[in-house]
């Protein structure tokens, strides 16, 4: 009798064993139990999330969203600290390549030759008869240009000599720091045609703008030889040439 009790129990539990699997079993084969209590643990998504992730990765891979970027950094730079970093760094970046473009056109362009920038000196030559040499020498630090021709004056003179068309050059001569620039003058006839001749003892070198018979700086008061230089009503100049044998052509 005590065997046979001892076996019935074990025998009732395999049958339990049996039962549960059998339930497991079907409850796999249903979607409950287990596999629905996993999905329950780990919740999904919601279409929200997801949009807002996907905005997220496509921001910065597309043209239009990376403009518009840059236009929001603009538009909050008086509000918050971030948009004032980034609108700033955007338009101070535009900023600098602008201006400097503009200050490197500004510090390269030529300026105009006149007294303060540069040394004129005078000397009167013997071929042709009756002319004398002007020489301008950049003594600046950076190029100058030479508009027109130099309008001269002597003593007190109250008018102005003109220049000689023909000799009006392709462009405008520039000269870098060091480099020199002529102008001839014919002083007087050579045929004795010229009218109320004089001795000027002193004489001023007006320089002129970029247009015509304005204003180009400051004039430059050149020496002449002791005794003077002789002139009448035919004073003219030539216009600026890159060099003396051009300018004694006239």
């Amino acid at each position: 009798m005590r065997t046979f009790r001892a076996t019935l129990p074990r025998t009732g539990l395999l049958a339990t064993a049996v039962a549960l699997t059998a339930l497991t079993l079907t409850a796999c084969q249903n979607g409950t139990g287990t596999q629905d209590e996993g999905r329950s643990t780990t919740p999904a998504a919601s279409s929200s999330d997801r949009s807002t992730a996907a905005q997220g990765t496509e921001a910065p891979g597309t043209g239009s969203d990376s403009g518009s970027s840059v236009a929001h950094g603009s538009n909050a730079a008086s509000h918050t600290g971030t948009g004032t970093g980034t609108g700033k760094g955007k338009g101070s970046t535009g900023g600098a390549t602008g201006s400097g473009t503009a200050r490197g056109t500004s510090d390269t362009a030529p300026v105009l030759c006149n007294g303060a920038n540069t040394r004129v000196t005078a000397q009167e030559v013997s071929r042709p008869l009756n002319h004398m040499l002007i020489t301008v020498k950049n003594t600046g630090s950076r190029t100058c240009s030479l508009p027109y021709y130099p309008v001269l004056r002597f003593d007190e003179m109250q008018w102005a000599p003109g220049g000689f068309e023909e000799s009006r050059p392709q462009a405008v001569v520039t000269l870098a720091p060091g480099e020199s620039g002529y102008a001839g003058v014919r002083l007087s006839s050579a045929d004795g045609s010229g009218e109320n001749g004089t001795t000027g003892h002193r004489l001023t070198v007006l320089f002129q703008g970029r247009t015509p018979h304005s204003d180009g700086g400051p004039t430059a008061i050149v020496s002449l030889p002791a005794k003077g230089v002789y002139y009448d009503s035919t004073l003219t100049a030539t216009y600026w040439q890159t060099n003396a044998a051009d300018a004694l052509t006239w």
